[in-house]
């Protein structure tokens, strides 16, 4: 008896071809089907039964869309496996989020194909298949995928120098090795991939929080946008909004010297205007002199621009310097950006998306994701460990802040979020930018009352 047609949703005839071409390659019956938005008619295809389905996509997918997918799925038992085609940097963005929801994402045709496959056959955690049968280069590559030392079957080679996975009788073939590596990696990502529940953190004033955010629509201020995260045990560093030259060399004084002197302002921001902030001033006089400097520049550089004053701030040594920007998506998931925020990073670009909240165990999977992620992950294990649970807890509180206020909340920036010496994390500086849900109430009637 055959083994029916694995359905693929494609959104251009060509593709459909292409996919086709991979699929017989590796003797894998599909059934193309080509669809105005793959996306929207992969939910109409899980609900008529479909254990196992493909998406192809030639263009980024909208997060809101791959968290939809990933609930449907999840509630039908269904398995995806994903393709984007698009640019490299959003066909891997999109990837990315896709593996951390449970979806195991490609950016090319042929490991698409092995992964469905795999998933079709319902192949029991292929990653862990043992490697004797390889040649030693082979095994080198994929014992990094490994999650457990049972074995699960096992890969070999098959007719035309192709890999497969056999278990008992059934032989699975994946396709040429570079493609099955790749999709066997996919399916080993997307395994601790889940879609995300509501994060909450217990003790909150949520009126306090909403009595900062209330207002129309805007990016807060350093000190605002701290206002609202406190409630909420975000870490922020020892700190002091200082308003003249005096009373920042008595707040400097009190923290202790040396300390680091910034710009407080929403118009410029010290990761806009790194000139703006003085890190290591060591007496009070050199406080008072650069409180002037700084105001002058500011006033010089932007005159209309709203200046607050500096911050008067504990110098600490950081171990990296990472940014994170989060997006309320709505029943309770975030998207988050996280990035390295030094200067290296920015130029580099060194930065991954995934989906909040996020599990513990997930968090080192996601950073392994970024070029500098040694500078987290290559610490030894007991501050490795330390550095996880701080950043962790550090993005389960975000989670928590914008789901609770995800209709006032448009997005909230944490730059940088500096992982310090024993694992510990402060959030040195943040912007909150607030929509336009209070201006829509008060047009729409009373304003609903803060529980």
């Amino acid at each position: 008896m055959k083994a029916p047609r694995v359905p693929v949703l494609v959104g251009d005839p060509e593709i459909a071809v292409d996919v086709t071409r991979a699929s017989g390659s590796i003797h894998l019956a599909v059934d193309p089907r080509v669809v105005a938005d793959p996306m929207a008619a992969a939910g109409e295809l899980l609900d008529t039964s479909a254990r196992a389905i493909g998406i192809v996509t030639d263009a980024r997918v909208a997060p809101r869309a791959l968290l939809q997918l990933a609930r449907h799925a999840a509630a039908t038992r269904a398995k995806v496996v994903l393709a984007c085609l698009g640019a490299r940097d959003e066909a891997r963005e999109t990837v990315d989020l896709a593996s951390d929801l449970g979806i195991a994402g490609t950016t090319d045709l042929r490991p698409f194909a092995g992964a469905l496959a795999l998933v079709a056959a319902k192949a029991d955690a292929p990653w862990n298949a043992s490697l004797r049968a390889l040649r030693a280069s082979e095994r080198a590559r994929l014992e990094r995928l490994r999650r457990a030392d049972r074995a699960s079957g096992r890969l070999v080679r098959a007719d035309d120098g192709l890999m497969a996975w056999e278990s008992g009788e059934r032989t699975i073939v994946i396709g040429e090795p570079g493609a099955a590596e790749a999709a066997l990696a996919a399916l080993a990502s997307a395994a601790t991939g889940v879609a995300p529940g509501h994060a909450r953190v217990e003790g909150v004033d949520q009126a306090r929080v909403t009595e900062v955010l209330f207002g129309p629509p805007r990016a807060l201020s350093d000190p605002a946008s701290k206002a609202a995260l406190s409630p909420f045990g975000l870490p922020l560093p020892l700190e002091e909004l200082c308003s003249s030259p005096s009373r920042a060399a008595s707040e400097a004084a009190r923290i202790g010297f040396p300390v680091k002197i910034s710009l407080a302002s929403p118009d410029l921001r010290s990761w806009d205007h790194p000139d703006l902030s003085v890190d290591g001033v060591d007496s009070a006089a050199r406080v008072r002199d650069v409180f002037r400097q700084i105001m002058a520049v500011a006033t010089e550089r932007r005159p209309d621009a709203r200046l607050l004053g500096v911050h008067v701030t504990a110098t600490t040594t950081a171990l990296a310097l990472l940014g994170v920007l989060a997006e309320p998506l709505g029943d309770g998931a975030s998207v988050a950006r996280i990035s390295f925020a030094d200067a290296h990073g920015i130029a580099s670009r060194d930065g991954t998306s995934t989906i909040l909240p996020l599990h513990a165990d997930r968090l080192e999977q996601v950073l392994s994701r970024l070029a500098g992620s040694s500078l987290v992950l290559g610490a030894p294990s007991a501050q490795r460990k330390a550095a996880l649970e701080s950043i962790a807890d550090v993005l389960l509180r975000l989670a928590a802040m914008l789901d609770v206020h995800r209709d006032e909340i448009a997005s909230v920036e944490l730059r940088p979020l500096a992982l310090l010496l024993g694992g510990n994390v402060e959030v040195r500086e943040a912007c909150v930018t607030v929509g336009d849900v209070f201006v829509r109430r008060m047009d729409a009637g009373p304003a609903r009352s803060v529980a």
